[in-house]
């Protein structure tokens, strides 16, 4: 099966939307900023964001992830590797529970959880190369102190992170030996895009300017500067000379290249929440100004994601099911929009069944991060979708949770007994539109009909009650989770 997604041929502006008679405040555009700035909502979150006028919404919404406190930190979260009493053991052990405790995090977070997927996309570390739980969560704090933070500190700070000096090799690069590869990936991929912007005069100066962090006090320890090994000669970049030093790097970068950065960063986050197709109708009417509210509040975030939110285009309907969803989007949405049961261990297994299917939290495939979209499609990782889906469905049923289908379907249908109407409101629920045709919805119809005879259904015997009706809701969702359009958001 393919699927595929057209440019959105979205023309509405950054003007702020404001519902009328004609594109009314509605369940559907809840539902849509639900599924794009976080991973869905129950009814009830759907039910109480429609009683918010469309502004007030999103600056909740905005503002509560803003505020967010980062996660407690384990007390493993600064130790050297002489502190583990059982290195090998121990290590392995918190880095399987701080990928769990990730997990709980992000679906339950919204926004903020939706920006530290992205920024763990942006800023990419790979957890297979480092493997060492300090720096995992070290790292992890940092996504998330900084997920709506200012964009430049942002940068900064992750350039004398733990893990990113090992893993872009800043810990190696010194006046004796420089390397190149962190100034290159700072310019080419976190902050301006490849061959925007700089030479390559100006990475081998950055990574002069990048020297001295190079040293700990034991292994596994905090990575600090010691000016023994910093290049203290005369470095130029971006067409300024001076003994510049780290510091001095990125604030030189911000000031010389705005336009660039504030362009590169604000056309990431579009195609992440909003389309993944920009055309030079975008680039101009949507993106420069989004650059230019981004430039003007010296780069935090929030004034520019706000301003994005809260518009036309954001809420127009062609901006509506052209995204394809992650992995962990599709699970993750799944449970917010039905409320399902899971637990830690259900939670280890959608962390596993992501990773199988191109998605492993803390893994990206490289340093250019997951590619997303139509990327995320192919023969075997839909087939892979799927098999979840129908697995965590088959464990609810037989787990004792089966009467959670079947009160899925009678919220929806306000405990109705009429199976087209039980099964529209049920397929409408999880897909970002109707369905192409009504035919489409009578296949659905009819899997959820089952075996009763029909003749139950006429005249209204048949209801929401009838000890078949888990089964029936459990056959309905399975044949939801295979629709082209469930994979939409």
């Amino acid at each position: 099966m393919e699927i595929a997604t057209n440019p959105s041929c979205n023309t509405s502006t950054l003007a702020p939307y404001i519902p009328d008679g004609g594109n009314p405040w509605s369940t559907a555009k809840v539902k849509h900023v639900f599924r794009r700035l976080g991973y869905g909502a129950s009814t009830t979150r759907v039910d109480d964001a429609l009683a918010l006028a469309p502004d007030e919404f999103i600056d909740n919404l905005v503002d509560t992830a803003f505020n967010l406190p980062p996660a407690l930190a384990p007390i493993w979260s600064n130790w050297a590797v002489s502190d583990f009493a059982d290195f090998d053991t121990e290590n392995e052990q918190y880095i399987h529970e701080w990928r769990i405790a990730s997990g709980n995090h992000i679906i339950s977070e919204d926004l903020r959880g939706r920006l530290v997927l992205f920024w763990m996309s942006h800023f990419v570390t790979e957890l297979e190369t480092i493997f060492y739980a300090p720096y995992m969560f070290q790292y992890y704090n940092l996504m998330q102190t900084h997920a709506l933070g200012n964009f430049k500190e942002f940068v900064r700070a992750v350039g004398v992170d733990n893990n990113m000096l090992l893993y872009l090799n800043g810990f190696e690069n010194t006046n004796f030996n420089p390397n190149e590869n962190y100034a290159r990936e700072l310019f080419e991929l976190f902050t301006m895009g490849e061959g925007i912007g700089y030479t390559q005069d100006d990475i081998l100066a950055a990574s002069r300017a990048l020297t001295g962090y190079n040293h700990w006090d034991e292994i596994g320890a905090d990575i600090y500067f010691d000016s023994s090994t910093f290049d203290d000669g005369e470095k130029t970049f971006f067409g300024q000379t001076g003994n510049w030093g780290y510091d001095d790097l990125i604030n030189i970068l911000f000031e010389q290249r705005p336009t660039e950065i504030a362009t590169f960063i604000c056309t990431k986050l579009y195609k992440y929440f909003v389309s993944p197709s920009v055309d030079e109708v975008i680039e101009l009417e949507i993106i420069q100004p989004l650059a230019q509210e981004l430039i003007n509040n010296n780069f935090e975030l929030v004034p520019m994601l706000k301003l994005l939110f809260k518009s036309e285009h954001f809420f127009d309907d062609r901006a509506v099911g052209v995204v394809i969803k992650s992995p962990i989007d599709v699970i993750f949405s799944y449970v917010n929009d039905t409320s399902f049961f899971y637990d830690d261990e259900i939670m280890e297994a959608f962390i596993y069944y992501a990773g199988i299917m191109g998605q492993e939290m803390y893994d990206p495939p490289d340093v250019s991060g997951w590619q997303r979209d139509e990327a995320w499609i192919n023969g075997s990782t839909l087939g892979g979708r799927w098999q979840l889906m129908e697995f965590y469905l088959f464990y609810l049923y037989n787990s004792g949770y089966e009467f959670t289908l079947v009160d899925l379907a009678r919220n929806l249908s306000n405990d109705s007994n009429d199976p087209e109407f039980i099964t529209q409101v049920m397929v409408d629920h999880f897909v970002p539109k109707e369905l192409y045709t009504q035919s489409d919805y009578v296949v659905a119809t009819d899997i959820f009909k089952w075996d009763i005879p029909q003749n139950y259904y006429d005249d209204g015997t048949w209801n929401l009650s009838w000890s078949t009706a888990p089964y029936q809701c459990f056959l309905l969702l399975v044949h939801i989770a295979q629709m082209p359009e469930f994979q939409l958001k």
